[in-house]
């Protein structure tokens, strides 16, 4: 099943901004209903009572100039 991608964003926040995100995202997941909005786009979803929660840090280093970046992800996914 080849993969369909609904809703995505990206954008530099300050770590202030991305907390309040990450606030009102779990507010939305614990009322089971997302609302994911962007200056050209927006998706609804329901959020079962139960679903995998996965969160992963990784460290990457460029090849060519040694320099590390980190990325963290949150991940929820269920099935209907």
């Amino acid at each position: 099943m080849p993969e369909e991608v609904l809703f995505k964003t990206e954008e530099v926040r300050s770590r202030t901004e991305i907390a309040d995100a990450l606030v009102a995202a779990a507010e939305q997941i614990e009322d089971g209903t997302v609302a994911l909005d962007s200056p050209t786009d927006d998706y609804r979803t329901g959020v079962p009572d139960e679903a995998r929660f996965e969160v992963e840090l990784e460290r990457l280093t460029d090849s060519e100039t040694g320099e590390q970046r980190y990325e963290l992800e949150y991940e929820i996914r269920w099935t209907e």
